[in-house]
């Protein structure tokens, strides 16, 4: 049987940030993925230039039931923290927009990053290995087709359901159940939503329409745009509030957040012009189109009173939508819900009840903003627990 100090399952951001910081106190590490290749959500994000990690990142951004639990990790590897381990292996970098970072070149330099980071600490990385079976003697007992390994602790970095193509399995969850503790239900996030049969056939020569709007669902809201998809909506303020939604909730979008609708129509409450043609100034003509004809608003703005003028604004500014659901974890960024965040030490990562045990990253019930938050929890969690494993 191979022993080591540290057994890591899941060679992700998290996974390989913690390997190297355990493996620089000295400790043998070992990590285990069952893909062929390590980092391979790392590869694939941000259009393949990898938005590694937000400025702006703290506990706010994140969704929990425990809201406060990452506040820890994130106080004691900041972005800046990362930022200043890009700048050291000379990568390349700018903000995109809304503090968002991502490499001017490729997403591959975080991962040859990462892999030299674990190099230097003299970890062993095995892909291509998948894990059967856990189990916890005086020590852990990983069970694997390489076979078996055992070790002091074990690093759960295994991700969530997110993204199956490249993986993802319900591991972590359930390891974490063997061991007796508890899982907050997951569910897809940040993820486009689909409409029903009716609305597909109403909306879907939209298809590639963007607007700017405000979107807000069970207490939430988000100011970015939408986009129009054959199936349903989706673009960042969509994939923001997918996180907070709830099958069967309503979402509520201000199609006009910057201007009153109201004000505007009544400035020509005295002209021959239609609704659509004062929309078509600040909307995309197929989506006024298709909303006067929806609405039956095709009369001059003379023709109708002030309380029509109030309607027709509120409508506007409330446009209240019941998705039918979500693309699912296909196209899902992130799971939301995981490991129940009261049984791990929000300073160390380690499980309470199972001594040497710990979760990081996807797995644990922490899910972040669009835009760089999930790579930091990946990195803030990891690197917490690289410390102590």
């Amino acid at each position: 049987m191979m022993r080591y100090d540290v057994v890591i399952v899941g060679a992700g951001a998290a996974g390989l940030l913690c390997a190297a910081e355990a493996g620089k106190r000295g400790r043998r590490v070992v990590v285990l993925e069952h893909n062929e290749r390590i980092g391979e959500k790392i590869r694939i994000s941000g259009g393949g230039r990898c938005n590694f990690t937000n400025i702006s990142a703290d506990y706010s951004n994140f969704l929990s039931e425990n809201h406060h639990f990452c506040r820890s990790a994130f106080a004691r590897y900041t972005p800046q923290d990362f930022v200043a381990l890009v700048e050291n292996h000379r990568i390349s970098y700018h903000e995109k927009k809304l503090g968002q970072l991502f490499c001017d070149e490729s997403s591959h330099e975080i991962i040859a990053m990462l892999q030299e980071e674990c190099d230097a600490a003299g970890v062993d990385i095995r892909v291509g290995c998948t894990v059967h079976d856990i189990e916890k003697r005086l020590s852990f007992v990983t069970k694997t087709d390489q076979g078996d390994v055992e070790s002091e602790s074990l690093v759960i970095a295994t991700g969530g359901l997110s993204i199956p193509p490249l993986g993802a399995t319900d591991f972590g969850y359930r390891i974490a159940k063997k061991f007796g503790l508890n899982v907050i239900d997951v569910k897809p996030g940040l993820v486009p939503f689909t409409w029903s049969a009716d609305d597909v056939k109403e909306f879907s020569k939209l298809r590639g329409v963007s607007i700017d709007v405000s979107v807000h669902s069970n207490g939430a809201g988000f100011r970015e745009n939408i986009l129009f998809t054959h199936r349903g909506v989706s673009g960042p303020a969509i994939l923001q509030i997918s996180s907070y939604w709830k099958e069967g909730n309503q979402i509520t979008i201000n199609l006009l957040p910057e201007r009153n609708l109201e004000e505007i129509l009544t400035q020509h409450h005295e002209t021959n012009l239609t609704i659509g043609t004062a929309l078509n100034r600040y909307l995309p003509k197929r989506f006024v189109q298709k909303w006067v004809e929806r609405h039956g608003l095709t009369r001059p703005i003379c023709q109708y009173s002030s309380k029509d003028l109030k309607r027709i604004s509120d409508q506007f500014h409330q446009w209240v939508i019941v998705p039918e659901g979500t693309e699912g974890y296909a196209k899902a960024e992130v799971t939301v819900g995981g490991i129940d965040t009261n049984e791990l030490s929000s300073k160390t990562m380690e499980a309470k009840k199972v001594p040497g045990l710990y979760f990081i990253g996807e797995v644990v019930d922490v899910t972040g903003w669009l835009g760089g938050y999930n790579f930091q929890w990946a990195w803030s969690s990891g690197w917490v627990a690289g410390q102590f494993a």
